[in-house]
């Protein structure tokens, strides 16, 4: 029987709706694969440090090396996409304290919410602490913040109450002991944060203010 003119179109037709459909099925498991491993990697990084090959995660995430390379060519690349929210919460934080027309208020502001935050993240700390990545967007946006934390640094001594002898190292150096701190949970781990930004605040301040500190919480004790 002869086909009617009408046939090729419209099998023509069926065929590119396959095609599409098989496109979008294809970027759906690749956003899917790319959401999983940035998952796993936030989850390793956090746990494990910022050591973990990427052949690791790769296993985690149930996915080939070659799949995380694909969407991440560097190792940079991935630390970049995965702590890209937390340095814009950072980078947030500081500009909100030197929006504050108090410098010391927005000064202490930033110890207690960085302390905070970086105990929330363990990952993004390790991150933003060793400097790590050297991707080059995420890399600008952590020095643009140390500026403007060096900034506020500045204003807050010239108010009299930051000591002069205050260095912006020794805020990285608190953030340094702020990722040691271990507990059993991460409620308990912001708790114990809250109670040593507040020691630290007090270490800082040129005339300390013997105020309550947050209360204490209770750390298991590691032995040799």
């Amino acid at each position: 029987m002869g086909r009617t003119v009408t046939e090729h179109p419209v099998r023509l037709a069926k065929v590119r709706s396959v095609t599409v459909e098989v496109r979008q099925a294809l970027r759906s498991d690749a956003r899917d694969n790319r959401e999983r491993i940035l998952a796993v990697a936030r989850l390793a990084f956090a746990t494990d440090g910022l050591d973990v090959p990427i052949r690791e995660i790769a296993r985690r995430a149930q996915v080939g090396a070659a799949t995380v390379y694909r969407h991440f060519p560097t190792k940079d690349a991935l630390l970049a996409v995965a702590f890209a929210e937390q340095m814009t919460v950072c980078s947030a934080i500081v500009e909100e304290g030197l929006a504050q027309p108090d410098a010391w208020l927005g000064f202490r502001l930033v110890v207690k919410k960085l302390i905070e935050t970086h105990a929330h993240d363990r990952g993004f700390a390790r991150a933003f602490i060793s400097q790590l990545p050297q991707e080059a967007g995420f890399a600008a946006d952590r020095a643009r913040t140390l500026r403007m934390l060096a900034e506020l640094v500045d204003r807050a001594r010239t108010t009299g109450e930051l000591r002069d002898d205050f260095v912006l190292e020794d805020l990285i150096l608190a953030l340094m002991a702020n990722e040691g701190i271990r507990a059993e949970s991460t409620v308990r781990r912001l708790a114990a944060a809250r109670r040593f930004a507040a020691f630290m605040i007090q270490s800082f301040q040129t005339s300390p203010t013997r105020a309550p500190l947050p209360p204490a919480v209770r750390l298991p004790l590691s032995t040799p």
